[in-house]
């Protein structure tokens, strides 16, 4: 039996944005983190969520590396607003609701109804309350820009649910939108991990299913093609009282089809735990992509940590990232 591959090996740690470092010359907004990533012609793309100050709410952003350039941790420029480099250029419209737009995710795929390939920024919004509930929506690229899509892309219907949907992680593989997501109330510490499937990404969602339980606080669950067949990199969170416990953190898996259950995933291995390191504590929302060396790969992820601003709030966002070697073939 062949065992399938090996789990990466972390070289190093790298951070990428934190706000105590500020944004360069980017002066309206105050955090960067829920990277998505995607290279698109010769160009790599980050798509980010971050407290804009102009909307008093989170909004989408972009980042890109220098044309022709290979993936690398750093050297990503903020896209700014035509003619003031001072302000970051918002992702489609003002974002609505009392939260914004939250926690995106990038993907590419094969749209039945217009027989086109279509790229999509798909993200959780609320509807009046930062805390939420939520759904799923998405922007949508007509050429020249990302637009809005009015109706949301998928709304609770279970009553495992609890009524929110957030967190999505899609892709598109084996001619079906397959999308990994939480379910509940990160308030009420209910993290259900839902799965559900469709032809054209916005309808029809077939058999929304339980993919991990409460208890397991699954809270992202980022597919991407493999060496063999497809692997993963997802989070654990806690958000109760006291230290995190030692499985809360990073964790790869894989399997030879992208199963919509977790029983359908190898045993995971651990890559990270949630030690706090000074910029960052946590770590969670991974998004998981191949560097130009044959053995490369890097993690990029959400950190946390305490600041002494007063407030509901005392706390800011960072994002970093994992620099690995792919495990060796088996």
């Amino acid at each position: 039996m062949n065992p399938g591959p090996q789990p990466p090996i972390v070289r190093r740690k790298i951070k990428v944005f934190d706000p105590s470092d500020g944004f360069g010359r980017v002066r309206d907004v105050t955090e960067m983190s829920d990277a998505t990533l995607a290279k698109r012609g010769r160009t790599w793309w980050m798509y980010l969520a971050g407290q804009h100050r102009g909307a008093n709410k989170v909004a989408l952003f972009s980042a890109s590396l220098p044309e022709g350039a290979p993936l690398e941790a750093s050297g990503w420029t903020i896209s700014t607003a035509r003619g003031d480099p001072s302000r970051v250029e918002l992702l489609g419209s003002e974002p609505g609701g009392a939260g914004g737009r939250h926690c995106p995710s990038y993907v590419r795929g094969w749209d039945p109804i217009r027989g086109a390939e279509v790229e999509r920024i798909y993200y959780a919004r609320d509807g009046g309350q930062p805390s939420g509930p939520y759904v799923i929506a998405f922007l949508e690229w007509d050429g020249s820009r990302w637009v809005d899509q009015v109706t949301p892309a998928y709304l609770p219907t279970q009553a495992w649910e609890n009524g929110s949907v957030y967190e999505p992680n899609l892709m598109y593989a084996k001619g079906k939108w397959r999308m990994w997501y939480v379910a509940g109330s990160n308030v009420a510490d209910c993290l259900i991990h839902g799965y559900s499937e469709s032809a054209d990404g916005q309808t029809g969602w077939s058999d929304p299913r339980i993919f991990a339980p409460d208890g397991m606080k699954l809270f992202d669950f980022r597919v991407y093609p493999g060496r063999q067949g497809y692997e993963a990199v997802f989070s654990r969170v806690w958000m109760g009282k006291g230290d995190p416990p030692a499985a809360t953190g990073l964790w790869w898996c894989h399997a030879e089809e992208p199963a919509g259950e977790l029983s359908g995933w190898s045993e995971p291995v651990q890559l990270m735990d949630a030690t706090p390191c000074g910029w960052h504590s946590g770590p969670w929302k991974p998004s998981v992509h191949a560097g130009a060396a044959p053995d490369q790969l890097f993690v990029f992820f959400n950190g946390i940590y305490r600041t002494d601003v007063p407030g509901p709030f005392p706390f800011a966002f960072t994002l970093g990232c994992l620099e690995c070697r792919s495990g060796p073939r088996t």
